[in-house]
């Protein structure tokens, strides 16, 4: 019995034993809480306090920059989202602008090409043309500073690089064949009209091409005269009048579009290949920019002319949208075209001058001849020779060869010495 009660009092002490380390336990739970909750508690003081002593404004930013912090996540996942938004319509939007500018440039312009071949109704009138011991026709080509070929029979042919020349002497021959009076004094005087006569038609016609892309009142009569040449010019047989109408409207639109200066793009589309109807030394990008400076444009324009070959780096926007815009007429289908004959002719009349000078090996024409590499022997001429040498090789094939833009002429002299065990640069 005594045994029993005893173990009954081990098992309620060891009982009380593990009430005890629980409440323990709690004690040192609830012992910790409390002083978290003291730290929690004194930190809020000090921001209270630190609050307390703050102004208005800096208030105002404590606030929006805890704000700025809990949403830059959110901020960043937003423009991140907006930035594959953008790139996924981007090339669709362009595409959409620059087929609506291409549309914009369309035109009902029909063009009027030159003509450099008249009939002519029998062997007498040809004999009458030619005059006795061919004074007259000596005369005429004196007067209008063109060829006459008379060897086909029924046909006289006109021929001259300078087109405007070509009118002239179309419109004066057309004039003598019905007055019937030819004579070198009629003639002369025939031709003097006549010149005067496509003066005033060039004068109007630049009027008409002005006033067609918004050019208004330009400095001088001059430029208008100019203009009007682009009537009688082609380029890759496209008719200068409708390229240069096409490119400006294009131009024009794709400026409204991403918000460039539309004026400057309006004039150095409508002055781009001025230099094309100019007498001079240099490519048509150099004559056209020297113009301009002459009469003081604008130095943007200046530059868009300068830069639409890409003969210099871009210097605005403005200056690419130019560029495009050429690039574009000139590219459609149907605008231009060439003999492929004449084509490979000129690339190997450029290559053909390059290697007549003395001390060049090789020669290879790129870019449809407006880049022209030239393989110098090291051994014939030094550093500064091929400079020299270069430098004459632009200038004879840009005076010689109607290449648009500029010639680039690449000299490469190379020196390598080669020994039997190895071979050195």
């Amino acid at each position: 019995m005594a045994d029993t009660q005893q173990n009954d009092l081990l098992v309620l002490e060891k009982k009380l034993l593990e009430k005890q380390e629980k409440i323990e336990e709690k004690q040192a739970q609830i012992e910790k809480e409390k002083e978290d909750l003291k730290r929690k508690t004194d930190e809020y003081v000090r921001k209270i306090e630190k609050a307390a002593g703050l102004t208005e404004e800096e208030a105002r930013a404590e606030l929006l920059k805890e704000t700025e912090a809990r949403s830059s996540q959110m901020i960043a996942k937003i423009i991140k989202e907006r930035e594959e938004e953008a790139k996924k319509i981007a090339d669709k939007k362009s595409q959409e602008i620059f087929l609506d500018a291409i549309r914009h440039g369309s035109l009902n312009y029909i063009a009027e090409y030159t003509v450099s071949a008249i009939k002519i109704p029998d062997e007498e009138m040809k004999g009458r043309i030619i005059g006795k011991e061919g004074r007259n026709i000596r005369a005429f080509e004196q007067a209008t500073g063109v060829d006459v070929d008379l060897d086909e029979e029924g046909v006289i042919r006109l021929s001259s690089f300078d087109q405007v020349r070509r009118e002239v002497a179309r419109r004066a021959l057309e004039k003598l064949l019905k007055d019937t009076r030819i004579q070198p004094f009629r003639i002369e005087e025939i031709v003097e009209q006549t010149k005067n006569e496509v003066e005033k038609i060039m004068f109007e016609e630049g009027e008409k091409l002005a006033a067609e892309v918004g050019v208004f009142n330009l400095q001088s009569s001059d430029l208008y005269t100019l203009l009007g040449r682009f009537k009688f010019r082609t380029s890759f047989g496209q008719n200068l009048v409708v390229h240069t109408l096409e490119e400006t409207k294009i131009g024009i639109h794709l400026a409204q579009e991403i918000g460039a200066d539309v004026n400057i793009v309006r004039l150095g589309c409508l002055f781009h290949d001025i230099g094309k109807v100019l007498e001079g030394d240099g490519s048509h990008v150099k004559l056209g920019v020297d113009l301009l400076k002459r009469y003081n444009f604008p130095e943007a324009v200046i530059n868009a002319v300068a830069e639409h070959h890409e003969d210099k780096p871009f210097s605005s926007i403005e200056s690419v949208i130019v560029y495009i815009a050429d690039a574009s007429s000139g590219a459609r289908p149907g605008a231009r075209y060439e003999d492929f004959e004449n084509y490979v002719k000129r690339l190997k009349d450029m290559e053909e001058i390059a290697k007549r000078y003395e001390g060049v090996e090789d020669a290879y024409a790129f870019e449809a001849g407006r880049e022209l590499r030239v393989i110098i022997n090291p051994g014939k001429l030094d550093d500064s020779q091929t400079i020299i040498i270069a430098k004459k090789i632009q200038e004879e094939a840009s005076r010689t060869l109607a290449v648009p833009g500029e010639i680039k002429v690449t000299a490469i002299r190379e020196f390598r010495a080669v020994s039997p065990e190895h071979s050195s640069l």
